[in-house]
C-alpha cells in the first residue's frame, strides 16, 4: 500500500473515531451516564455495560434507545468487534483496510441508531467526493452482475440449475423466480439477498466457492472468508435497497463501496488474469456507462413486484417448508374438540327426541305423566375453564407480545396458561429473564422444551451467554441446563470447540488477565454442551 493510501485510510478513520466519540457522549447522557468527553471504542462498550447494570438489563438499554432486542444484539456485536480490532487509537496511527471498515460499519450502526430514537442528534456525515455517486452506482450493478456470472459458472447448465435451485429452496419459489425474471433466466427473477445465499450457503461456498475465495489475503475482516463476504454482501443489500427506493448514496456507503468492492472482485480478477475463470470483473464495470439507467429502472420494475428486498441474508438455505406436528397440548386440545362436539351433537338429538315424544303424546298420556313427573339431577359442578378462556377471562390477547412480556416479568401463572394452549416460544425471550435470574419462568419453559421453536438460537445465545459470564456472571445450573437442552448437538459443539481454540491462541499471542478469563469462558461452555 502506497504512503498515499495509507494516509487516506488514516484519515477517514479519524473521521469515524470522531463521530464516535461525540455519538458515545450523547447516548450515554441517555441512559444516565455523564461525560464531557467520549474516548476509544473499548472505554465506550465498558460504559454502555456499566449502564446496562445500573438500569437493571439490556432490555431497559434498548428501550431508552428505542432498539429492539435484534438492533441491540447487532450494535453491541458491531462495537465489540470495533474495539477488538482497536483496542486504542492514537491520531496519526498506522490503520489497516479491516479497522476502517469496522469503523465505517459502526458509523452506518450509528446512523441507524439516531433514526430510530430522535432524541440523539449527532453528525455522522463524512467528507467524501460526492460526484462518486455514478461510481457507486456502477460498482452496485457490476457486483450483482458477478454474483450472476459466479452462479452461471457453477452451473453452466440451465436445466441442471434449475432443477438444482428446486432441490434446494423448493419448486414453487423457483417458478416465482421464472415468472418475475427474464425469459429462461431463473436468476433473474431473484432478489440480491436470494442471489447472495447462493453464494454463502456453507455447502454451496465449500463446492463451489471456497477455492476462489479463500485463496486470497482480503476477505479476512473475521475468521472465515465466506462469513466475511455474507457481511459485506448484506450491507451491500442494504445499500442496493435504498438506491432501489431513489435515495442517493451517501458518504458512509460511498466508503463502504469503496472498501468491499475490491475485496470481493478481486480474487475473481486474479483467476480471470491467471486464466482461472471466464469472468472478468473489470470488463462489468465498464459495461455499466451506457446501460446503467435501464438497468436501475429494471431493478426498480422488479423490486416493485417482489415488494422489497428487506429480509438479510440468511447465514444457509433452508428446505422448503414443511408441515409442523402437532404437539402434545395441541393434539390433547384437537381430540377434546372432537369430544365436546360429539357430546353437544347427542344432546341435541336427546332434546329433539324428547321435543317429539312430548308433542307427540295423547292428553290423557300427558296428564298421568305430570301425576309421575320424574326429577332429573342436575350437576352443581361448573365445567374447569381452558387455559384459553381463562386468558380471555384475564383480558390477555393470546399473541407472542404477551408471552414474552409475561416472561421477561417472571409471571409464572400467565406463562403457564400460555405454554398450556399449546403456543410456541423462542430461546432468545429468555435474555431478560435469565439476566434477572427469573428462575421459575425459566424452569417452567424448560419444561415444555419442545414448543420452542427458534431455528439456529444457539449463536445468540451463547454468545449473550459469554459476555455475561465476563461481566462476574455466573454459569449457573440452571444456564448449563439450557445449553444441555437446546444447544448440544454436533454443529454448535464443533464450533465451541473452535472458540475455545481461537481463545486459546489469543491467550499465548497477548498473555493477560482478559485473555486467560475468556478461554475460561469457552472452556465452560464447551463443558456444558460437549
Amino acid at each position: 500500500m502506497s504512503h498515499t493510501a495509507s494516509r487516506s485510510l488514516s484519515d477517514q478513520f479519524e473521521q469515524c473515531i470522531g463521530i464516535i466519540r461525540q455519538a458515545s457522549v450523547e447516548i450515554l447522557l441517555l441512559l444516565n451516564v455523564r461525560f464531557d468527553e467520549g474516548k476509544d471504542p473499548r472505554w465506550f462498550l465498558e460504559q454502555l455495560d456499566i449502564a446496562r447494570l445500573s438500569l437493571g438489563g439490556w432490555g431497559a438499554v434498548a428501550k431508552r434507545l428505542k432498539l429492539n432486542d435484534a438492533e441491540l444484539t447487532q450494535f453491541t456485536l458491531q462495537l465489540r468487534h470495533l474495539q477488538q480490532l482497536v483496542p486504542q487509537y492514537e491520531n496519526g496511527q498506522k490503520v489497516s483496510e479491516n479497522q476502517l471498515i469496522a469503523a465505517l460499519r459502526f458509523v452506518k450502526a450509528l446512523e441507524h441508531l439516531r433514526e430510530q430514537q430522535p432524541l440523539l442528534t449527532y453528525d455522522t456525515s463524512l467528507s467524501v467526493d460526492q460526484s462518486g455517486q455514478q461510481q457507486g452506482l456502477k460498482q452496485l450493478r457490476a457486483l450483482e452482475l458477478l454474483l450472476k456470472a459466479l452462479v452461471n459458472n457453477a452451473w453452466p447448465d440451465p436445466l441442471r440449475l434449475s432443477n438444482h435451485l428446486k432441490t434446494r429452496f423448493g419448486a414453487d419459489r423457483v417458478r416465482r423466480w421464472l415468472k418475475q425474471g427474464d425469459h429462461n433466466d431463473v436468476l433473474s427473477g431473484m432478489l440480491f439477498s436470494e442471489l447472495a445465499l447462493l453464494l454463502v450457503d456453507k455447502k454451496e461456498f465449500s463446492q463451489h466457492y471456497a477455492r476462489l475465495f479463500n485463496d486470497t489475503a482480503g476477505l479476512n475482516l473475521f475468521l472465515e472468508p465466506r462469513k466475511t463476504l455474507h457481511t459485506f454482501l448484506d450491507d451491500i443489500r442494504q445499500i442496493r435497497s435504498e438506491v432501489v427506493a431513489g435515495k442517493p448514496l451517501t458518504a458512509n456507503q460511498l466508503m463502504l463501496l469503496e472498501n468491499y468492492y475490491p475485496q470481493i472482485t478481486g480474487p475473481v480478477q486474479r483467476a480471470w488474469d491467471e486464466g482461472r475463470i471466464k469472468i472478468n470483473p473489470s470488463a462489468l464495470l465498464k459495461e455499466a456507462e451506457s446501460e446503467l439507467e435501464a438497468f436501475w429502472e429494471q431493478a426498480r420494475k422488479k423490486d416493485r413486484a417482489a415488494g422489497g428486498d428487506a429480509a438479510e441474508i440468511r447465514d444457509g438455505i433452508e428446505p422448503p417448508e414443511k408441515r409442523a406436528a402437532r404437539t402434545r397440548e395441541r393434539r390433547e386440545q384437537f381430540l377434546s374438540q372432537i369430544l365436546w362436539g360429539a357430546v353437544a351433537v347427542t344432546v341435541l338429538v336427546i332434546v329433539a327426541g324428547a321435543f317429539w315424544l312430548i308433542n307427540d303424546t295423547p292428553p290423557a298420556a300427558t296428564a298421568n305423566a305430570r301425576e309421575h313427573t320424574i326429577t332429573v339431577p342436575v350437576s352443581q359442578e361448573k365445567e374447569k375453564a381452558t387455559p384459553r378462556e381463562e386468558l380471555n377471562l384475564m383480558g390477555i390477547p393470546q399473541d407472542e407480545n404477551n408471552f414474552r412480556s409475561a416472561i421477561d416479568r417472571n409471571d409464572t401463572r400467565v406463562v403457564s396458561l400460555f405454554l398450556r394452549t399449546g403456543m410456541p416460544w423462542k430461546l432468545s425471550w429468555t435474555e431478560q429473564a435469565l439476566a434477572n435470574n427469573h428462575d421459575e419462568v425459566l424452569e417452567m419453559l424448560l419444561r415444555y422444551r419442545l414448543q420452542m421453536d427458534e431455528r439456529r438460537p444457539c449463536r445468540r445465545f451463547i454468545e449473550n451467554l459469554a459476555h455475561n459470564m465476563s461481566g462476574e456472571g455466573k454459569l449457573s445450573a440452571l444456564r448449563k441446563s439450557y445449553l444441555r437442552a437446546f444447544c448440544s448437538s454436533d454443529p454448535v459443539v464443533e464450533r465451541q470447540r473452535y472458540e475455545l481454540q481461537q481463545a486459546q491462541l489469543r491467550e499465548k499471542a497477548a498473555p493477560g488477565a482478559e485473555s486467560k478469563k475468556w478461554v475460561a469462558i469457552r472452556a465452560a461452555i464447551l463443558d456444558a454442551v460437549d
